[in-house]
C-alpha cells in the first residue's frame, strides 16, 4: 500500500498506508472517542474543516450504508484510524468505508498509534496538521501559515429555505450546519419543519408564522457567525426558542455571554451530563471545539441547566422570564445514546403551553 504521512505543526511525524482519495488536506486535528458511529461523525457539518482521529481501534467493520448519513458528502476533510476494515459485514452495508472515502473525494490514513496520537492531542491540544504523501519544506511552510476557514457555516448551510410540511406543530429551523438525525427526530413527532439558512432575518423568519424556533448544531467558531445574533434576540422574545450544539454558543452569545476554545473539545457519543434541578445523569453525544465560559454568565439573565460531569463544562442554559432554552450535546444522538432525546419533548410542551397562554390571554 502507498505510504502517507500526518505532520502536526508542532513538527510530530506519524506514518501510515494511505486509503481513501489520494489528495493532500491540511485542516484541524481532532479525536473522537465513539466506538461506533464512525459514518454518522464523518458526514456531521460539525465536522467540516476537521481531520478526525477515531480512537477505536477499528473503523468501518460494518460499512457504509444509506440510512446513516447525516449530510449528502463527508464533512470531515480527513479521517485518521488505527486499522482500516477491508471486509466488512453488514446486511445493510452498501460498500466498504475506504470505497466510499475514494468515491466521495477523502482521504485517510490507517497503521497510526492513534492512542499515541490521542494523547499528544490531549496534552498539547487541537492542532493543525497536513495530511500528505510527502513532507517537503514547501508543505512544512503552508501548515505553518495555514488558517481555519471563518466561512464554514456559511459553506455548510442550506442556500434556500425548504420545508417537511405536516399538520403538527410549526417549527422553523435555522440552519447552521444541522445534521439529518434532528429532521429525523422532529419528523418522528409529527413536527412541520421550515428550514431557514444561517443568514436568515427574523422579520422573514416570523413572517412564516412558525410555532417555535430551533437553532441547530454546525462548524466553527461561533464568533464567526455574529451576524445570527440579532435575529437570535429578536426571534426569542416572540415564540419558544431550542438551541443545540452551536445554536447554544449563538443562543448564549445573544444573551451576553462568551465563548471560548477549548483544549481539545468534546468529540464522542459516551459523555455524562447532569442535569442539574433533576438530579438526572444523561450520556450524551457531543461535538464541539468551542464552549460557553460559566464565569461570563453571571452578568447575564443565562441560569446553568447542565453541565459535564467530568470538567464541569456548561452544556445547557436557560434564559429567565423567556420560553428559550439551550444544549451543547445532542440530544437527537444518532447513533446514540439516546438519553436526552427527550428534550425535543420538553420542548414541543413548551411550544404548546405557550399557545395556550396566548390563547387565554
Amino acid at each position: 500500500m502507498k505510504k502517507r504521512y500526518l505532520l502536526l505543526e508542532n513538527g510530530s511525524v506519524y506514518e501510515g498506508e494511505a486509503f481513501g482519495a489520494d489528495v493532500d488536506i491540511m485542516a484541524e486535528l481532532v479525536f473522537n472517542t465513539g466506538m461506533s458511529g464512525y459514518q454518522e461523525s464523518i458526514t456531521d457539518l460539525s465536522y467540516r474543516g476537521e481531520i478526525i482521529v477515531f480512537t477505536y481501534p477499528l473503523i468501518g467493520n460494518y460499512g457504509v450504508n444509506r440510512d446513516d448519513f447525516e449530510s449528502l458528502r463527508p464533512a470531515a476533510s480527513a479521517i485518521v484510524v488505527h486499522e482500516i476494515a477491508r471486509r466488512p459485514s453488514n446486511w445493510r452495508k452498501t460498500m466498504s468505508l475506504p470505497e466510499w472515502a475514494e468515491k466521495t473525494g477523502m482521504p485517510g490514513i490507517t497503521g497510526i498509534d492513534t492512542r499515541a496520537l490521542t494523547k499528544e492531542l490531549r496534552n498539547q491540544g487541537s492542532m493543525k496538521a497536513a495530511l500528505v504523501d510527502e513532507i517537503t519544506d514547501e508543505v512544512v511552510a503552508r501548515l505553518k501559515a495555514f488558517e481555519t476557514s471563518k466561512t464554514m457555516v456559511a459553506d455548510a448551510t442550506t442556500k434556500t429555505q425548504y420545508q417537511n410540511p405536516t399538520d403538527g406543530v410549526s417549527i422553523a429551523l435555522i440552519d447552521f450546519g444541522l445534521k439529518n438525525s434532528i429532521l429525523r427526530s422532529l419528523a418522528k413527532r409529527g413536527v412541520n419543519v421550515m428550514v431557514f439558512p444561517a443568514n436568515v432575518d427574523a422579520e422573514t423568519v416570523l413572517a412564516a408564522n412558525p410555532d417555535g424556533i430551533l437553532l441547530s448544531n454546525g462548524p466553527g467558531d461561533p464568533k464567526d457567525v455574529k451576524y445570527a445574533i440579532p435575529t437570535i434576540q429578536k426571534l426569542q422574545k416572540h415564540l419558544p426558542l431550542m438551541g443545540i450544539c452551536l445554536g447554544h454558543q449563538l443562543f448564549a452569545i445573544a444573551n451576553g455571554a462568551e465563548t471560548y476554545k477549548m483544549k481539545f473539545g468534546h468529540r464522542g457519543f459516551n459523555h455524562a451530563v447532569r442535569t442539574i434541578s433533576k438530579a438526572r445523569l444523561d450520556f450524551t453525544s457531543q461535538n464541539h471545539g468551542y464552549a460557553v465560559e460559566r464565569a461570563s454568565l453571571e452578568k447575564t439573565d443565562l441560569v446553568v441547566t447542565h453541565e459535564e460531569i467530568n470538567d464541569q463544562t456548561v452544556e445547557g442554559v436557560r434564559l429567565k422570564g423567556y420560553n428559550a432554552f439551550s444544549v451543547q450535546f445532542h440530544p437527537d444522538a444518532a447513533p446514540g445514546p439516546h438519553d436526552a432525546e427527550y428534550l425535543f419533548d420538553e420542548f414541543l410542551d413548551m411550544i404548546a403551553d405557550s399557545k395556550k397562554e396566548t390563547t387565554n390571554a
